[in-house]
C-alpha cells in the first residue's frame, strides 16, 4: 500500500469528512429557508403561484442530481458568475433540497383539517396569522420526522459534488485509492463514515416519529 497506513487513510478521510458535513448543513439549512419560502408563496392566493412553485419541484424531482450538479456548475459560468466547485455544489443541494423540503411541508400542511383554516379565518385572522398562529404549528409536529429522515438524503447526496472537483470525503477516497491502489479498503472506509452520518439520523428520524405518534 505505498507509503500509506491504514491511518494515514483514516486521518485524510477525517479531514475530508469537516467539508462533507458543512455542505450538508448549509445545504439543509439553506434549502429549508427556500423550501419555507416556497411553501408561503404555494399557499398563498397569488396567480400562478401554485403552477409556478409545482413546475420547480417538479424540475429538480424529475432530474437527477448529477445532471442538476453539472448544470449548476457550468451554468453558473455560462451567465459570467465566477464560479467554484464548493458554491456550485452549495447552490445545487440548496435548490435540490428546498424542492423536496416543499413537497413534504405542503403534504403537512395539508394534513392538517380544513376546519382550522375556516375557525381561525372566522377570528379575522389573515393569511401570514394564520399560517403563523395556526397551520404551521400543527403541521410542524407532522413534519419534523420527514424533514429529519430527508436530511439523510442530503448528507449521501454531497457525494456527487465528487464530479465537479469538490473534495470531500468521495473525492478524498477516489485520489487515495489511486495512490494506493487498495480500492475495497479506501471505499469501503469512506462508506463506513458515510454510514456514521446517516445512521444516527435515521434513528433520530424514527425516535421522533414513534413519539409523535403516541402523543395524542
Amino acid at each position: 500500500m505505498a507509503d500509506f497506513t491504514f491511518w494515514d487513510i483514516a486521518r485524510q478521510l477525517l479531514l475530508a469528512l469537516r467539508w462533507t458535513v458543512g455542505l450538508s448543513l448549509t445545504a439543509f439549512v439553506c434549502g429549508s429557508l427556500l423550501g419555507l419560502a416556497l411553501l408561503v408563496l404555494r399557499l398563498s392566493a397569488l396567480p400562478g403561484a401554485v403552477r409556478l412553485v409545482a413546475l420547480y419541484v417538479q424540475i429538480f424531482q424529475g432530474t437527477p442530481l448529477l445532471m442538476q450538479m453539472f448544470l449548476t456548475y457550468f451554468g453558473l459560468a455560462l451567465v459570467g458568475i465566477d464560479t467554484s466547485a464548493l458554491l456550485a455544489a452549495c447552490v445545487c443541494l440548496s435548490l435540490y433540497a428546498a424542492a423536496y423540503l416543499t413537497e413534504i411541508w405542503r403534504g403537512c400542511v395539508e394534513s392538517v383539517p380544513k376546519g382550522q383554516w375556516e375557525a381561525s379565518a372566522s377570528l379575522a385572522m389573515g393569511f401570514t396569522e394564520q399560517l403563523r398562529y395556526v397551520i404551521l404549528p400543527q403541521a410542524l409536529r407532522l413534519g419534523v420526522a420527514p424533514t429529519a429522515g430527508f436530511s439523510v438524503q442530503v448528507v449521501k447526496g454531497t457525494a456527487l459534488t465528487s464530479v465537479i472537483g469538490l473534495v470531500e470525503i468521495t473525492k478524498t477516497g477516489q485520489l487515495i485509492a489511486n495512490a494506493t491502489f487498495e480500492p475495497f479498503l479506501v471505499y469501503g472506509c469512506v462508506a463506513a463514515l458515510y454510514f456514521a452520518l446517516c445512521f444516527p439520523l435515521s434513528l433520530w428520524s424514527q425516535r421522533l416519529e414513534r413519539r409523535l405518534r403516541a402523543k395524542p
